[in-house]
C-alpha cells in the first residue's frame, strides 16, 4: 500500500491529466463530453488496475501508461455504449475493435467510428490505441501473454457488444455466446461467465507478468486459470452485486439478478472466492494475488451503495462473516479513503 500511494496513485494521476488534456479538445462535442465523463465517473478504474504496477516497481515507466491507457479505452467505450442512441451492434463491435488493435503491437489503427455519425475526436482514441501499443513492445515477454491477453479481450469485446444490443434480444444472445463456450468452464453458471468477461483484471496482471524478462509458458497458463474465470468473475459479480437498485431502476442488465435467492447470490459468491483462492495459490508470489482478491471484497462491499439496500447489506454481512485481517484492513483503508477524497 506504501508502494501504491507513493508512486502509483500519483503516477496514475498525471496520465489522467494529460488524457483529460486530449479530451477537453475533442471537437465532436458528443465524443468529448462521454470521454471526460468517462475519466470524471471511473478514475477509480485505472487507480484500482495500476495496483498491478506496484508489484514490478522498475517497470511501472511501462505498466502505468499502458493500464491507464487501455483501462480510459474501455470506459469511454462503455460510456459511448451505454448512453447511445445506436443498437448497432456492427457499430459496438468496430468501436471495440480498438481494444484488440491496442494490445496488438504490430497492429494497424483502424475508423472506429465507421458505424456512428460522432466520428471528430481529435485523434483521441488512436492515441490511446498506439499508446498501448508503444508501451506492448516494451514488455520483453509479451511474446508469451499474446495470446492469452487477445483471448480476455476478446471475449470482453464479446460482452460489450451482446449486452448493449436491444434489451429484448439482449438475454438470448448471451445464452447463445455462452453455449460456445459451457463445456470449458463446468464449475461455472452462464451469469458468471458473462461476469467475468466484463473485468480487465486477468489482461493487467498478464501485462504485470510480461513485464519478466524470465517469463515461462507454464505461469502464463496458471495466471489465466486462475483469472479466468474466478477472480475476474468475482471482480464483476461484486460490482453488479452493489449496482442491483440503480440498474433495476435503469433497465440495465445485471448479472447478479439471476440467482434466484439470497441464500443462492451468497452461496455461489463464496464458491467462486473459495476457488479464486484456491488457483491463486499455485501462481507466483500467491500474497499479492491473495491481497488482490480480499481487495476486491474489502473495495465494494464497504460501498455506501450496499447500506441502501436490506439484501445487499445481508450478503454483504454474510460474506464479511469471519473475514480475515487482510480484508479488515481494506476494508477499513477503503471508508477511509471515501472519506477523505
Amino acid at each position: 500500500m506504501l508502494r501504491v500511494y507513493r508512486y502509483v496513485l500519483p503516477e496514475v494521476r498525471e496520465q489522467l491529466r494529460g488524457w483529460r488534456e486530449r479530451a477537453d479538445r475533442i471537437p465532436d462535442s458528443e465524443l468529448q463530453k462521454q470521454a471526460i465523463a468517462s475519466m470524471t465517473s471511473k478514475q477509480f478504474h485505472c487507480e484500482g488496475g495500476a495496483v498491478y504496477a506496484a508489484a514490478n516497481l522498475p517497470m511501472r515507466h511501462v505498466l502505468i501508461p499502458l493500464i491507464v491507457a487501455f483501462q480510459t479505452i474501455s470506459d469511454y467505450l462503455d460510456n459511448l455504449c451505454d448512453r447511445s442512441t445506436s443498437l448497432d451492434p456492427d457499430d459496438f463491435r468496430c468501436l471495440h475493435q480498438s481494444m484488440l488493435d491496442a494490445v496488438d503491437s504490430s497492429g494497424p489503427v483502424n475508423d472506429y467510428y465507421a458505424f456512428r455519425e460522432e466520428r471528430e475526436d481529435g485523434g483521441y482514441l488512436t492515441g490511446l490505441v498506439q499508446t498501448c501499443q508503444d508501451a506492448i513492445r516494451k514488455l520483453p515477454s509479451y511474446s508469451l501473454v499474446a495470446e492469452s491477453v487477445h483471448e480476455l479481450v476478446g471475449l470482453y469485446c464479446d460482452l460489450q457488444v451482446y449486452k448493449h444490443i436491444r434489451k429484448d434480444l439482449r438475454e438470448d444472445a448471451l445464452l447463445r455466446w455462452w453455449e460456445l463456450h459451457q463445456a470449458k468452464y463446468p464449475s461455472i453458471t452462464w451469469n458468471e461467465f458473462a461476469a467475468a468477461t466484463g473485468s480487465t483484471l486477468g489482461v493487467f496482471t498478464l501485462f504485470l507478468a510480461a513485464a519478466d524478462p524470465q517469463l515461462a509458458t507454464p505461469t502464463v497458463r496458471a495466471i489465466h486459470e486462475a483469472y479466468f474465470p474466478y477472480i475476474c468473475s468475482l471482480h464483476i459479480l461484486l460490482d453488479y452485486l452493489i449496482d442491483q437498485e440503480e440498474d433495476l431502476a435503469g433497465g440495465d442488465l445485471n448479472f447478479c439478478s439471476y440467482y434466484d435467492s439470497l441464500e443462492s447470490t451468497v452461496e455461489r459468491i463464496a464458491l467462486i472466492v473459495a476457488e479464486a483462492k484456491v488457483k491463486s495459490e499455485l501462481l507466483e508470489h500467491p500474497s499479492f494475488h491473495r491481497m488482490i482478491i480480499e481487495g476486491l471484497l474489502a473495495l465494494y462491499l464497504s460501498d455506501p451503495k450496499v447500506s441502501r439496500q436490506r439484501e445487499v447489506k445481508q450478503i454483504s454481512r454474510q460474506l464479511m462473516k469471519d473475514s480475515p485481517l487482510m480484508r479488515m484492513f481494506f476494508f477499513v483503508n477503503s471508508i477511509w479513503i471515501r472519506k477523505t477524497s
